[in-house]
């Protein structure tokens, strides 16, 4: 299996779904791991991982993406920065060396961008990708990009897609986490068959533990990983259009962000207009469970939100939009409230802050539809079939 970060539950987003797959492929299955990391600090994730693997093999990678060496590689080069940042010749030769000198019966690769790492062979590779990564990128440029500074950001979106096209023609298997990013995979690679592994959560970890309502109430935007654009997109959103309206309406409620690599100019916020910003919880459920709802203004697509599969496994009412909850397969009003202005949103958050019986409401059914829908374990089972398929094609 190639994973571009290290798998781990102390994180959300991709991590966290290697992790629940390699956790429960483990049962049935021998899985050496490749991953990449940015210094021997992430090496304390090896030791949980080793419960799982036969092998755990990292490989470094540049700890920020804007280094001279690889702008100057993306601008002449043939490849996008996504696929320079996260390249490791080491990487390479090694798995170059262990295919050669192990039987392996497939590959399984997440992500197009760990892609370059294999060599050529006749062993079966399944890729799944997590997200689009030209329409993310694309959705950056147009949004936060200075007009004058677009062509030269647009020129590397156009080669993570001419990339992202190459190396899903060359998978045997490819997949997607959603109907929506299906589809989007369709457009580009169109005579490619294009199946569905979705995210999930692991709702027993959600059932293990409860906590108690921190008061004041809060609503929450976490647990989630920062360096994602999207997040950071949201998080000003709410912060700056939506949080006004509902503190106007409840003067004494908190906004909670919380998270990991939080940026500098909302930790400038904590203290302000009631904002409090926790970095690296050490437990997300302290989050989930003390949290009064969830607002996701979620603007950019791609993939699954696992932070709002993660906060309604908790029984956390969930407020977003409709791009927030693309795949999720919710219904408004029901498992969620969906909201596509600012306005919107907010209105449909005071609503829930001023009614607990009906927020109770929404968190049990949204709680229920993802136990019933997106539990890791049955979503695991849906590997089995694929490979076999594969298997016996050889």
């Amino acid at each position: 299996m190639l994973v571009p970060y290290l798998p781990t539950i102390t994180m959300s987003g991709g991590q966290t779904r290697w992790y629940n797959i390699i956790r429960y492929l483990s049962k049935k299955h021998d899985i050496t791991l490749f991953s990449l990391i940015k210094d021997d600090s992430e090496k304390r994730f090896i030791p949980e991982l080793e419960k799982y693997c036969k092998k755990v093999l990292v490989f470094t990678r540049p700890k920020r993406p804007w280094t001279v060496r690889n702008i100057l590689l993306s601008v002449f080069g043939p490849y996008p920065l996504l696929v320079i940042r996260n390249r490791s010749l080491e990487e390479k030769k090694a798995i170059k060396e262990e295919l050669e000198s192990e039987k392996y019966d497939l590959i399984h690769a997440e992500t197009f961008y760990v892609m370059p790492h294999l060599p050529k062979t006749k062993v079966p590779v399944i890729q799944v990708e997590q997200t689009i990564w030209h329409e993310v990128y694309k959705h950056y440029v147009i949004h936060e990009v200075p007009l004058f500074l677009r062509p030269f950001y647009l020129q590397d979106v156009i080669k993570i897609m001419l990339w992202e096209k190459y190396y899903w023609n060359k998978a045997d298997k490819l997949f997607a986490v959603s109907e929506e990013d299906r589809k989007a995979m369709k457009k580009l690679v169109p005579k490619k068959e294009v199946g569905i592994i979705p995210n999930g959560v692991d709702t027993r970890f959600y059932k293990e533990k409860t906590f108690v309502k921190k008061t004041p109430q809060r609503i929450l935007y976490g647990v989630t990983n920062f360096e994602w654009l999207q997040n950071q997109e949201a998080t000003q959103i709410l912060i700056k259009k939506v949080w006004p309206i509902i503190k106007k309406r409840y003067p004494s409620s908190c906004l909670w962000i919380v998270g990991r690599k939080i940026p500098e100019w909302v930790k400038k916020e904590a203290g302000r207009q009631n904002i409090e910003v926790t970095e690296n919880i050490p437990d997300a459920r302290e989050a989930y469970g003390g949290a009064s709802l969830m607002v996701a203004p979620i603007e950019g697509s791609g993939g699954t939100r696992l932070k709002i599969l993660e906060a309604m496994a908790a029984g956390l009412p969930v407020v977003s939009t409709s791009v927030g909850v693309a795949g999720l397969k919710l219904k408004d009003g029901k498992d969620v409230l969906i909201g596509n202005t600012t306005e919107d949103l907010a209105r449909k958050a005071i609503l829930l802050l001023g009614n607990k019986k009906l927020a109770e409401k929404i968190g049990q059914s949204g709680k229920e539809h993802v136990s019933k829908y997106f539990d890791w374990e049955s979503i695991v089972k849906l590997h089995d079939p694929i490979y076999n398929e594969l298997l016996t094609k050889e």
